[in-house]
């Protein structure tokens, strides 16, 4: 899988599974869970209900952006015993 850098260098559409922020709806962090027309689906990084995102307002995490999240959602399941 590519990193979210590498998708911002060579301009192409996230790939599945990769994560990024939805500039357009307050900055929400989630997970490309695949495309509908024009429309990125995304959902949250923990789980729950997806929602569709413009493509150009759509962007990759930063690696800090990243580590911020995956260490969150990692403290996230160990507090529930996951």
């Amino acid at each position: 899988m590519s990193s979210a850098r590498e998708t911002a260098a060579t301009n192409e559409r996230p790939q599945l599974g990769a994560l990024v922020k939805d500039v357009g709806e307050g900055n929400r962090v989630g997970v490309v869970m695949g495309y509908q027309g024009p429309y990125v689906q995304l959902r949250p990084v923990g789980g729950g209900k997806e929602w569709d995102a413009e493509p150009d307002r759509v962007r990759p995490l930063t690696a800090r952006e990243e580590l911020s999240v995956r260490l969150a959602e990692r403290n996230e399941g160990s507090r529930w015993g996951k």
